[in-house]
């Protein structure tokens, strides 16, 4: 492969590339228009992909938040948790009285180094915020939207549980781009198992429940594509959102999002105990959930 150029803080540039071009109405779904003042550091708005309507949430790596000084980069805030957030929502509602197959895609464009936790941030709720972030993208998935995130640059900690991992399909540009994905540093994961850090370093190289990258959380189901070239994200794009429309309109929803992703990992040889482990606890909780559940 030729030497490639990292795409990391080109949120804006990635959706020019996947998009039809000129089709972005940043800050307008259907008839709701967002305060241009709100979350700057999130990117919303209506475009077409393939001639259709869809929804684009992103990152602007080169935009910063002036009310929280820890937003800049990429970083997804308390403000722009909730601006994500209602993006979907005002999706869902626009489409409300749409059929299945012709709810609109949401398009999340990743490049993430994580959230803003400001003393300011925890105090007035950034959990509410990344939590309602999420619960709108799973509320999305169930009400028939496909939802197709790639990841271009980074995909980090609590910032990638919200932005990307409640997508039906998870897209990767390869690891020559310089992608990062991984949910927690080794030296936190260190301080939280009280596992010495040159164990974890070790298990990094060859588990990938402890690994970062692109190939680990590939094998893990993490990923359901990586993708090669920046020139082949917007027909990678396309495909996945008509296969997950088809498997919607099948009724195959247990193959998408983060169910499917364990499927698919399992699959791949990244989570061989998973379905152990969900038999074993299914079995224990049947032994004893009369004595609860009619109590």
């Amino acid at each position: 492969m030729d030497e490639v150029e990292s795409m990391i803080g080109r949120g804006r540039e990635a959706i020019d590339m996947i998009i039809d071009a000129d089709s972005l109405q940043e800050g307008i779904i259907g008839e709701f228009q967002f305060d241009p003042e709100l979350g700057p550091g999130a990117v919303v708005g209506t475009v077409t992909i393939g001639g259709q309507p869809a929804t684009i949430i992103a990152n602007d790596a080169d935009e910063y938040n002036p009310r929280f000084p820890v937003v800049f980069a990429g970083v997804i805030g308390l403000e722009e948790g909730y601006k994500m957030a209602l993006a979907v929502y005002r999706t869902i509602t626009v489409d409300k009285e749409k059929p299945l197959d012709q709810k609109r895609a949401l398009l999340l464009i990743v490049d993430t180094p994580g959230n803003g936790p400001g003393k300011i941030e925890e105090i007035m709720g950034m959990n509410k915020s990344t939590g309602g972030y999420q619960l709108a993208l799973a509320e999305a998935r169930k009400a028939g939207h496909p939802v197709i995130a790639i990841v271009i640059g980074r995909a980090i900690s609590g910032a990638f549980l919200c932005h990307g991992l409640q997508a039906d399909h998870i897209l990767s540009l390869s690891k020559e781009f310089g992608t990062m994905i991984h949910v927690m540093p080794l030296t936190s994961i260190s301080r939280i198992t009280k596992l010495d850090i040159e164990l974890l370093e070790d298990l990094s190289t060859k588990n990938p429940v402890f690994a970062a990258g692109v190939n680990f959380f590939y094998r893990l189901g993490g990923v359901n594509e990586v993708v090669d070239q920046v020139e082949g994200m917007r027909d990678a794009m396309i495909r996945h959102i008509d296969e997950v429309r088809e498997l919607k309109r099948t009724g195959q929803f247990d193959k998408l999002g983060p169910w499917g992703r364990g499927t698919i990992g399992a699959e791949r040889g990244g989570r061989q105990t998973r379905k152990m482990v969900i038999e074993k606890m299914t079995e224990e909780f049947d032994a004893v959930a009369d004595k609860y559940l009619y109590a």
